[in-house]
């Protein structure tokens, strides 16, 4: 007889949660399962676009299913990130225009098809629909913070971006722009969009800018999430799923949108990059949502709340800073964090074998600093941020995200990033 195998045994799971997710149809062409998708729910349906959208070819096709299919369509459109007037005014028309025809109830389904701003929207009012009363009743650290009590109308979620994965998410973002802006979630688990098609078909008109910043955001979201003292082994798997899909969709994608060939068919390079950056977007939501985040999207909010810039690209300038940060303040203050060890070890998934965690953490960091400077994502000053914006940047930047960072920042660290991103 041979020597007996030995078994390495293995640490104990620390125990976790998962909460609700949609059913997720996802790959080229599903988004033509919408209208049947939609009319299991209901045959009045809220539908929120980005403006423009109903001048494409997709929305011919998705619009002809949906009304071949019997459904009655109320369309908004939402350009930029939802406000609590934004948000409101929806919710008070379509409930007018119920009392107007005499339903009981306004509408039984909410659809959106977009890009995260789209979505929120569209999450958001599915939860008020029925209640009928103000988002802003609630918001997370501002105004009653009223719990949620519903009903919500079933919300079905069509990205036709790559970045926010708010498609998977129970939050919606809402902001208010200035210098007593905010951006907060109305989030519950009764928001979770009940289907989430998810189709890379549908971003094949993603110009550049928006592929770079809409996938840095996706990107970050994966990092924060895998970094996250909440991370898990499901939101574990999935992240670096996720980043692994990102490292060989982003660029590719977006040199092929550069060149004018971002709409080329599934099984281009182009159709490939889509696909995978559809599937991180796709995986960075479930994460976040399991998970948490990290510093980026605590300073993301304030940036975006306070000044006029998109939120991937708030995302994709503070990154690489933000992770330099991180890695010094652990090195320094706790070499045994475990974030640094998974710091390295995305190094090492993302460019490959290193000759000691170090070195892997500092391919990382390079690799971050390389894709900021070619996919061409702008830095803080060019939307008029400036060091005299830091110290409010600062007072506003100890969120929710900030709090699931893998080591408490300092506020010199944290204006340390700021500065490094102007």
């Amino acid at each position: 007889m041979g020597e007996p195998v030995e078994v390495a045994t293995l640490e104990s799971m620390k125990p976790f949660s998962i909460a609700r997710l949609p059913r997720i149809l996802f790959g080229p062409g599903r988004s033509a399962e919408l209208a049947a998708t939609v009319r299991a729910f209901g045959d009045r349906a809220l539908v929120v676009v980005r403006p423009g959208f109903c001048d494409t070819s997709d929305w011919l096709r998705l619009e002809a299913g949906l009304t071949a299919s019997g459904i009655t369509l109320h369309i908004e459109t939402v350009s930029g990130e939802p406000s609590p007037e934004l948000i409101d005014g929806i919710v008070d028309r379509a409930r007018a225009r119920a009392r107007a025809r005499g339903d009981e109830a306004p509408l039984n389904v909410a659809v959106g098809i977009g890009g995260g701003s789209v979505l929120d929207t569209a999450k958001a009012v599915a939860g008020l629909l029925i209640p009928g009363n103000s988002v802003m009743d609630h918001l997370e650290g501002i105004g009653p913070e009223l719990p949620y009590r519903g009903s919500a109308v079933p919300f079905v979620a069509v990205p036709t971006t790559a970045g926010t994965g708010s498609e998977a998410t129970k939050n919606a973002v809402v902001s208010r722009r200035g210098r007593a802006g905010f951006k907060k979630s109305f989030r519950d688990d009764a928001l979770v969009a009940q289907v989430a098609i998810v189709d890379p078909d549908l971003l094949a008109s993603c110009p550049p800018p928006l592929i770079a910043s809409n996938g840095m955001d996706a990107f970050t979201q994966l990092l924060e999430s895998y970094t996250s003292i909440r991370s898990n082994p499901f939101t574990d798997a999935l992240a670096l799923s996720g980043l692994a899909a990102a490292r060989d969709g982003l660029a590719a994608w977006f040199e092929e949108a550069s060149a004018g060939r971002g709409d080329e068919p599934a099984g281009s390079r182009a159709g490939a990059g889509r696909e995978r950056m559809a599937y991180a977007a796709l995986c960075s939501g479930i994460c976040l949502a399991q998970a948490g985040l990290g510093v980026v999207h605590g300073l993301a909010s304030p940036l975006g709340a306070q000044h006029p810039i998109p939120h991937g690209v708030a995302c994709g300038a503070t990154l690489a800073a933000a992770i330099r940060v991180n890695i010094r303040a652990m090195e320094t203050r706790e070499p045994k964090n475990l974030a640094l060890d998974r710091y390295a070890e995305v190094g090492r998934l993302l460019t490959g074998p290193a000759s000691s965690d170090a070195r892997a953490r500092a391919n990382l960091i390079e690799l971050l600093d390389d894709w900021r400077a070619r996919l061409d994502v702008p830095r803080l000053s060019n939307f008029g941020i400036a060091e005299s914006s830091i110290p409010a940047l600062l007072a506003d930047s100890r969120g929710s995200s900030m709090k699931t960072n893998p080591i408490v920042l300092t506020d010199d660290e944290i204006v340390a990033i700021l500065r490094e991103s102007l």
